[in-house]
């Protein structure tokens, strides 16, 4: 009994803790390694998930929401800073659309400057008048009418609208009658609302003698003015086609940062399953989020 008591009490105390500030006693060859107190006590106690830094103490390039943020103010970016080589596309298709964009609008703007000059020195210089450029409706209408026509037939005594309609006045004038006087054709008497109406209509939209055109004996260069008016036009509609494109660039770019992001490591991933009802399987490509 004595014997069987004390083999009890040796094994007893083999496996028993050792004490408060005891050493433990380990085998040959193996170091131990201490946990810095630094660390949250969730990293000291156990887990390797648990090591890994917050996002509050993560380099800014890569926190979650700093890619997209920069894909959405310089298209590429995000990519680059995830070390995604199609960055570089992004970025390269910013600037050619850029300089797209720019260009066209250069072209308008000499456009422009080009049939407001012809329309001065052909269509206006002859009538002797200081240059002075009209509002866009100014210049679409002198490529729709070869006169602008007189404002005032009667200048010494009051104010006599032109009558000719193949002019842009007289046509103005006739519209403003069949607007506001009941019979467009009668004389109205001229103290009347209607007419008084109708005479407030066209002194508010004619050409005045200042701005007064004429492509008589020059029908050539209205030709020239007209298609100069629709390069113009077509290249600014063309460079605000690609500022929209420019937009689109940003968009597309900022949505695969944020998809990159929260696809992390993980990517795309192909998925074989076997195909329903039916022999043979299919394969599928899944992004996790």
């Amino acid at each position: 009994m004595r014997h069987i008591g004390l083999a009890t009490l040796c094994a007893a105390l083999a496996t028993a803790p050792p004490a408060s500030g005891q050493a433990i006693p380990r085998p040959a060859g193996v170091t131990a390694r201490a946990v810095p107190d630094t660390l949250p006590r969730e990293a000291r106690a156990g887990g390797a998930a648990m090591f890994a830094p917050p996002a509050s103490r993560l380099p800014l390039a890569r926190r979650p929401w700093v890619r997209p943020i920069a894909s959405l103010l310089v298209p590429g970016s995000g990519q680059l800073l995830a070390g995604q080589s199609r960055g570089i596309v992004y970025l390269a298709t910013e600037v050619w659309l850029l300089a797209r964009a720019v260009g066209l609008r250069r072209d308008s703007r000499n456009e422009s400057a080009f049939y407001r000059s012809l329309a001065y020195t052909v269509a206006r210089g002859r009538f002797g008048y200081q240059r002075a450029d009209g509002p866009w409706p100014y210049y679409e209408e002198m490529g729709k009418y070869i006169e602008s026509g007189v404002f005032n037939a009667t200048p010494a005594s009051g104010l006599t609208p032109e009558t000719d309609t193949a002019t842009f006045n007289g046509h103005l004038w006739a519209l403003a009658r069949e607007t506001y006087l009941a019979n467009p054709d009668s004389a109205p008497d001229p103290a009347s609302p209607s007419y008084q109406a109708a005479l407030r209509f066209y002194q508010a939209r004619g050409v005045t003698d200042g701005f007064r055109w004429s492509w008589r004996d020059a029908r050539l260069e209205q030709d020239v003015y007209r298609a100069s008016i629709r390069a113009s036009d077509d290249a600014y509609r063309a460079a605000t086609n690609y500022l929209g494109m420019v937009l689109l660039n940003h968009l597309v770019s900022a949505v695969d940062a944020f998809i990159g992001t929260r696809l992390g490591r993980r990517g795309v991933l192909p998925v074989v399953r076997p195909a329903a009802g039916g022999p043979g399987t299919l394969l599928e490509w899944r992004t996790v989020f």
